[in-house]
Parts: structure tokens; C-alpha cells; sequence
């Protein structure tokens, strides 16, 4: 059981990597002092180094916590049955980007640094992992076994990332048209009572 401490201790770790990463993702990977860190969450540059080891660690632990909570949101704009897919395929790019975009721009310049790579690997299996889990939480909503749906979750990920990333609305549109006729594909095969709403 957390004591009071530790619970305060962690509600101002959470600060600081949120007010971290909102930082970075507004100016830039190699733009934003500890002093501009520790400005932006009202405390001075000592107290940054009681909850963190160093800046490396605080960017590792800002990246993975804030980008988790994106895939929360994410997750909570899910589809409920069925017909409720099509909404959400199309909505999701655009949502992802208005609300997400410098996230993920900001994510991508960490993850691919040499220095931060090998989390990035680690955090992209905690992905899989989490998708894979989130497809199992569909398979009786939708009617269509995990294995299938998996793979379309990460092409609409990917689409819905590219996106945010360049506002590539031709890769977006050719992604998402062979999502949708999978998915009615797959539904007319596993789920034919289900009436699919989308693109003819």
C-alpha cells in the first residue's frame, strides 16, 4: 500500500515528465534547458534531479509514460460493434493529429536517437503486446478472431501516425480504403449477421 509520501512523490514525477514532454514536443529535442523544464512545472533545476537521475532518465521516463496515455486516449475512442468501426476509422487520423501530432513527432526524434533506441525497442514490445491484448478485448465486440484484427490495428496505427507526422492524406486514404474492405472481408466471413457501413 502506498503511503501519502509516495503517492506526492509520484503525482510530481507525473508533473514533471508531462510539463517535459509538452516542452520538447513545443520546441524541439535540442531546444529546451532543465531550466526551462523546471520553470514550466514551478520548481528550480535541483528539485528536477530528486525525482529523476539525470535528463537522459527523465526523457526516457517522460516519452514512455506520456506516449502510454496517448494510447488511453486512443483506446478510449474505440469502437463498441461493429458498425461503430466506420466512425471511428475515419474519425481517428484526423483526431490523432490535432491532438496528438507533436507527440508523436517528438516521440519518433527520441526513439530513433542512438542513445535512446534500445528503449525504443522496449517500448514498441510493450506496444505489440498492448494492441494484441486490445485486439482480444474486440474479438467477441466484433466477431472477428484476435489474429485478424492485430495486424489491422497496426496498419491503422501506422496510417494514423504517418499522418500526425507529414499530413500525408494520399498514403492515409490508401490505407484506410484497404483497411476498410478487410474489414468487410473478414466481418462477411466471421460475423455475417453484422451489416458493414463502410466505403463501398
Amino acid at each position: 500500500m502506498r503511503t501519502v509520501n509516495e503517492e506526492a512523490r509520484r503525482a510530481k514525477q507525473i508533473e514533471i515528465m508531462k510539463k517535459c514532454y509538452e516542452c520538447y514536443a513545443e520546441y524541439g529535442l535540442s531546444s529546451v534547458s532543465v531550466k526551462m523544464i523546471a520553470d514550466a512545472c514551478g520548481c528550480n533545476v535541483a528539485s528536477i534531479y530528486q525525482y529523476f537521475d539525470n535528463l537522459d532518465d527523465l526523457i526516457i521516463q517522460a516519452t514512455e509514460y506520456c506516449m502510454s496515455k496517448v494510447e488511453d486516449d486512443f483506446m478510449e475512442k474505440a469502437p463498441t460493434d461493429v458498425v461503430d468501426l466506420w466512425r471511428f476509422i475515419d474519425e481517428i487520423p484526423y483526431w490523432t493529429a490535432k491532438n496528438h501530432g507533436k507527440k508523436y513527432r517528438l516521440m519518433y526524434q527520441i526513439y530513433t536517437h542512438p542513445k535512446y533506441r534500445e528503449y525504443g525497442k522496449e517500448f514498441f514490445k510493450g506496444v505489440d503486446e498492448r494492441y494484441t491484448q486490445y485486439a482480444k478485448s474486440l474479438e467477441p465486440k466484433l466477431g472477428i478472431p484476435y489474429e485478424k484484427l492485430t495486424p489491422l490495428i497496426f496498419i491503422l496505427i501506422r496510417a494514423c501516425v504517418h499522418y500526425a507526422l507529414f499530413e500525408d492524406e494520399f498514403y492515409l486514404k490508401s490505407q484506410i480504403e484497404v483497411l476498410k474492405e478487410t474489414l468487410e472481408l473478414f466481418i462477411a466471413k466471421y460475423n455475417s449477421k453484422a451489416i458493414p457501413k463502410g466505403n463501398k
